[in-house]
Order: C-alpha cells, then structure tokens, then sequence
C-alpha cells in the first residue's frame, strides 16, 4: 500500500499522474445484466465531465490486460454485476482490501475470474490502488444473449451513479454536469454497442436465436 498524504486534493506540487482515479466498468454487455457496469462508466461519461486525472474506462471481459491501469491508479472505483444472493436490482459496495477477496468467493462469470487475478497481483507487487470501491449490483436475468439490462437493473444503474459521482467528488474528481454531448472518438464505449443503439437494433426475442447461432444449432439437429 502507498502512503496516504496529508494532502491530496490542494497540494500543487502533485503531479497529477500520482492522483490518477480510475473509473472501471466490467462486464459484457451481450448477456442482458452482465453489461451493468460497463453501462454505468457510459451513462457516467454522458452525463458528466471530470479533472483531467480521472480516466473512464469500458473494461468489458479484458481480464489481465487491465493490469496497467489498475496498477497505475491511485484510486479505483470499480462498477459491475456481482452475484449478492439478494434480491435482483440491489447495490452493494465493498471496499479496499475486501474487493478481490469479495470477487473471488462470489465470482459469477469468468470476467470476474480475470479481474480478481488483477487485484490480486496489484496487491503482490505492492502496487494496489490506496483506495478502492466496488459498487455491484444483483443481477435479474444474465443467460439471454443478445439481452439488455432488465428494469430493476436499469433503475439500480442510476442509483449507482448518485453513489459514483459522490465517491467521486470526495475524491477530487471535480465531477460537473457535462454541458456538451460526447463525441464519438471519445466515448468509453464503442457507438454502435451504446445501450440506445444496441436496444433498437436487437431483434425481438421471438425473432432471435438468444443461446447460439441458429444456422449452426438447425445443421447440428440435422
């Protein structure tokens, strides 16, 4: 663990590389609820703009590859779907030293596998973030491919941004209301899988094959 300053947010000698705050959203956003968090750090981009120190990321399934910006932060907080066993749509935050140790004995996904192997090799090499906070949320319903968040999981995503924008600020992010839209170079999340886009392009679940390709499951029957 770093040496926490006695200081942080008015010390103008800091390089602000040292006070790097690392915004994660993990998940998939393909199997219905299992997109919350990468939906989160979306919505958090659109609706606000933040100190140049923060960086939000979409880490989708990326798993190890995440180890550089873990490693590099000063705080992460850390937004996804995490089976609680409480009812569907429910928050829950876990904090510090508890997150990987948390994933690792409520891992629901393989996702969630990688991402505790990160934390936890942060932790070995004495590089884990001075902070951390994973706000998670219960999934509904995660086995319907081509699936977008359920309601009460909809509904818990803007609780959730109250609690990331507060943790936030508290952490010196200077979170303000974004005044102008996002521009497609800079958006966490690629355009075209964007929850409006991807929602009005999916097919009805009557017309579409939610568990594998239908041409291959028709020749396989044959």
């Amino acid at each position: 663990m770093r040496e926490t300053p006695s200081a942080i947010a008015c010390n103008p000698c800091r390089d602000s590389e040292d006070e790097r705050i690392v915004v994660l959203g993990i998940g998939n956003v393909l199997w219905a609820d299992e997109g919350f968090g990468v939906r989160c750090v979306e919505a958090l981009q659109a609706g606000w703009d933040f100190a140049p120190h923060v960086q939000l990321i979409d880490g989708g399934t990326q798993g190890l590859y995440l180890i550089p910006q873990v490693t590099a932060a000063r705080r992460l907080l850390i937004l996804d779907a995490v089976d609680y066993g409480l009812a569907p749509g429910t928050l829950k935050l876990v904090e510090n030293d508890q997150v990987p140790r948390f994933l690792g004995a409520k891992k629901m996904s393989l996702h969630q596998t990688g991402f505790q192997e990160v934390l936890m090799l942060a932790e070995l090499t004495g590089r884990y973030p001075e902070e951390v906070l994973l706000i998670g949320c219960q999934p509904e319903q995660l086995e319907d491919y081509g699936g977008s968040l359920r309601p009460c999981v909809k509904a818990a995503l803007e609780r959730a941004l109250t609690i990331a924008v507060e943790r936030l600020a508290a952490w010196g992010a200077a979170p303000r209301r974004r005044e102008a839209p996002v521009g497609s170079d800079e958006a966490v999340t690629a355009p075209v899988l964007s929850l409006a886009a991807y929602e009005s392009g999916r097919p009805s679940a009557d017309s579409a094959c939610r568990i594998g390709d239908e041409r291959f499951l028709a020749s396989a029957q044959g």
